[in-house]
């Protein structure tokens, strides 16, 4: 190996590394908020947010908000959604989306709706589960507040009287939070982060 080229790799070495420890912070992170649909991995987001607000704006349903300066200048400003006390209601054109002008939210490029007017749906964003303790037809009692809220087929279903969710099928939303009448609620949500590995 030539000079230059053994140079050429070092650099190259030492770029990747840097590349994954600012992955893995902004990750560790980004555990403490979920963002919007179609948000790129943390890394690639916070990159491209310019924190311009437009996202916020478009949301019809004010389920997205930017997070405060307390968080640290990093994430200060750039979008996140209210899942605790909102659902995300996965919208037709998805308007937060669109008018996304840097790429922070992105739909893949083969991610085209079908020609049957099937949605395509967003990766998951949000990791949603039961506490089938807390769940009132899980101790006896009849409920089904959440039974035909969510907009995902297979995502929330209904067996022996009981839902359950399906992480297969899952995106995040929380529509079925949002429909829960247990306080507090007996569905949880908790951000799930996609990293430059997992992306």
């Amino acid at each position: 190996m030539d000079r230059r080229a053994f140079f050429l790799q070092a650099f190259r070495n030492t770029g990747e590394k840097l590349v994954k420890l600012c992955d893995a912070k902004v990750t560790r992170q980004a555990t403490h908020w979920i963002r919007p649909p179609h948000a790129q991995d943390e890394l690639a987001f916070l990159l491209a947010c310019t924190r311009c607000g437009a996202c916020i704006t478009a949301c019809p349903h004010e389920v997205i908000f930017p997070l405060a300066a307390r968080l640290g200048i990093t994430v200060a400003g750039t979008p996140a959604l209210n899942l605790r006390h909102k659902g995300c209601r996965l919208c037709d054109a998805w308007p937060c989306v669109a008018v996304c002008e840097p790429g922070a939210l992105k739909r893949p490029a083969n991610a085209a709706d079908s020609a049957d007017d099937a949605p395509t749906w967003p990766r998951p964003f949000a990791r949603v589960t039961i506490d089938t303790l807390a769940c009132l037809p899980y101790q006896g009692p009849e409920c089904g507040a959440c039974e035909g809220s969510c907009p995902v087929p297979g995502a929330f279903v209904w067996n022996l009287y009981r839902p359950h969710i399906d992480p297969a099928h899952c995106v995040g939303c929380a529509l079925c939070r949002a429909a829960c009448i247990v306080q507090p609620s007996a569905i949880k949500v908790e951000a799930l982060v996609h990293t430059i590995e997992t992306s």
